[in-house]
Parts: structure tokens; sequence; C-alpha cells
């Protein structure tokens, strides 16, 4: 899986490239978490399909959900990916997200229990295109009780019954793990932790804003680390302008 992700640089190709660039751009995050070793080569940029496409639905979440609501008390959160062989990065190239490094077909699962807010369905990414709305490729995204939304995207398949408005709860399958969108043919899911603003159609901040790599190792180890916190502050700062 750490080979396969040297072939990752060409996901934040520029507009009309046929081929990864050969020195990929990383954005450093404050304090760099030492954990989840990255693959050698860059991360991936990568966006989700907007909710106007025939292929995306989505469906706007109670009211009581919201990010600056408090978590709830009885809020669980487990890792997204449930399979024994993954890594991820703690960097990612030009915004702050994470490639979750994974074999095709592993199980995509809820972070914690909420609304889905939006899912795609059909892979309409063009090799070569700029930094888009396609980049995904599957996704879904869902806003959690805890008022932050979690998405991820390159997936192989979105679980039957998955639908804009449906609740779920925290481990549920919500797709399988693939290399649709602007993935470079390899496996992985893009993860990206963010406010839910304007809750769907915002494919720049939905593609992630915080860095989840923290998160992340906590949840692997059974932890409850909790992003909302992080999320408020990044909120209140760019009032959701990424």
């Amino acid at each position: 899986m750490t080979v396969a992700a040297a072939c990752l640089a060409g996901c934040g190709s520029v507009a009309g490239a046929g081929s990864p660039a050969a020195t990929p751009i990383f954005v450093q995050p404050s304090a760099t978490p030492q954990f989840g070793a990255a693959p050698s080569a860059g991360a991936t940029v990568e966006s989700a399909p907007l909710p106007t496409e025939a292929t995306t639905t989505s469906a706007s979440p109670p009211a009581a959900a919201s990010s600056s609501a408090p978590a709830p008390a009885t809020v669980k959160y487990v890792f997204p990916v449930d399979a024994s062989n993954v890594d991820f990065h703690t960097t990612h190239s030009k915004y702050p997200a994470t490639d979750i490094f994974v074999d095709c077909g592993e199980r995509f699962v809820a972070t914690t229990s909420g609304v889905v807010l939006e899912i795609s369905l059909k892979d309409k990414y063009v090799k070569g295109s700029a930094d888009g709305p396609d980049n995904g490729g599957l996704s879904v995204s869902i806003l959690g009780d805890d008022g932050v939304r979690y998405y991820g995207s390159h997936l192989s398949k979105v679980q039957s019954g998955i639908e804009a408005g449906v609740r779920v709860e925290a481990g549920q399958l919500l797709g399988k793990t693939g290399k649709t969108g602007n993935a470079n043919n390899v496996c992985h899911v893009h993860y990206g932790i963010s406010p839910a603003c304007a809750k769907t159609g915002d494919w720049k901040v939905r593609r992630g804003v915080i860095w989840p790599a923290t998160f992340l190792k906590s949840w692997r180890k059974g932890g409850q680390k909790s992003p909302v916190s992080t999320v408020e502050s990044w909120e209140k700062k760019n009032d959701c302008k990424a």
C-alpha cells in the first residue's frame, strides 16, 4: 500500500496537465503529529461533486444540528475505515485534509452518528482537469450529532440505503473504498473534516479545512478526541470561506 501511495502525486495537477507534477507541494500543519506514517510520495488534492448534478443528492439536517452546537454527551467516534491494513498522511497538498491508504473494497464507515448530507453516485472526473467538484468521484458526507461535517471520497461504492437525509450511527457502513475521481488509480479514501457551512455544494470547505490526523490517531486507538472546538475556531476565523 505504501508503494501504491507513491503514485499519488498527480492528484493535484493543474488544468490541462496530463501527468503528475514532478514535485508535489505539501502544506504543513502547525504541529505535525508523529503518527500515521505517510507513504513516501505526495498526497492528493481533490474535491466533491456539486449537489446540483443529477448524481448528487442532498438534504438539510434538522435545525438542532449545527456546527456551533456542543457535542451531545452520548457522541461516539470511530476510525472511518474498518480495516486492519490502513495508513494515512499527516499532511496534505494545498489544504488541510488527509488520504487514508487502504485496499479497495474495504469498509468506509460513519465517524459518528448523524445525518447524511450528500452522496455522489457517479464518477465524472476527467483526468487532467483543474481542482473542482468532480475530483472526489463517489463520495459521502454526513453532519455528525456533534455539529461537524465528515467527508470521504474516491469510493468504489456507496452503500444501498445511504441517501441524503438518512440517519446513520457511528461505525455504520457508508460505502466501500476505491479509486474513483482524482485518485490517480491508487486505492484510498480522501477524508475531510469541516463545519457544515452551506451544508451542500460548498466543495472547497467540504473537502477539508482542519488537519484530521490527530483525531484519526485517537479514534484508531479507541479514543474519543473531538474536533468540535477546532472546527468552531476555524469557522469563527474564516466565516466559512476556504
